[in-house]
């Protein structure tokens, strides 16, 4: 897959007023280079809608397109990638459905990182850092304890989430973290471009 920084995920209700797209292609002109559609909610054709107008905006972008859980949404509008937990299908059988496409699998502890893995994750997403609001049924945080942990040992590329703001991104950074993920924080914005490019500057000043 290709690299990747920093990372956003749709969430609607933090939107302000303002449109998915607008939203989102906001984000992108701010530096953001990997999207996710996250969509727990609306019906699977509305979800299929949402997903086919972000398709179109992130080839405009040349930006990397995942859903979250709706992999046959995702084969529909030819995203370039699935997100999935741990209840969702299992690696080995997501990958038998979406063959040479990225696959992503939250992890919240070092055992499910190693699984991950061995199991051919392309990559997984580290978290929540810290307490967030984002998502109903969220783990306690895993603290930067285990980006330390999943820095150290795991060779695949892992994005940190979860409660990760302006103010605390440096203790990410400093744990090991080289590329971030946000939704309220960036969709929430009033000036989204601007947070975004304080977030890539953060990360161009830790040199990653």
């Amino acid at each position: 897959m290709r690299e990747f920084k920093l990372y956003a995920i749709t969430g609607e209700e933090f939107h302000q007023g303002k449109s998915l797209l607008d939203v989102m292609e906001e984000a992108i002109l701010g530096g953001v280079d990997i999207i996710q559609l996250r969509d727990k909610t609306s019906s699977k054709k509305e979800v299929f809608e949402k997903a086919k107008q972000l398709r179109e905006l992130t080839k405009k972008h040349n930006v990397t397109f995942i859903v979250n859980d709706h992999i046959d949404v995702a084969l529909a509008v030819d995203a370039d990638g699935i997100h999935i937990g741990q209840d969702d299908l299992p690696i080995q059988e997501a990958r038998k459905l979406v063959g040479d496409k990225i696959i992503g699998l939250s992890t919240h502890h070092i055992e499910e990182a190693r699984l991950a893995e061995a199991e051919g994750a392309d990559y997984i997403g580290v978290g929540p850092i810290f307490e967030t609001k984002s998502k109903v049924d969220v783990v306690d945080p895993v603290t930067t304890e285990y980006i330390r942990q999943v820095s150290s040992e795991i060779k695949i590329p892992f994005v940190a989430i979860g409660g990760i703001k302006l103010h605390n991104v440096d203790q990410v950074l400093a744990a090991g973290a080289t590329r971030i993920c946000m939704i309220s924080e960036i969709v929430g914005a009033e000036d989204i471009q601007s947070v975004c490019k304080q977030f890539i500057q953060k990360l161009e000043t830790k040199g990653v």
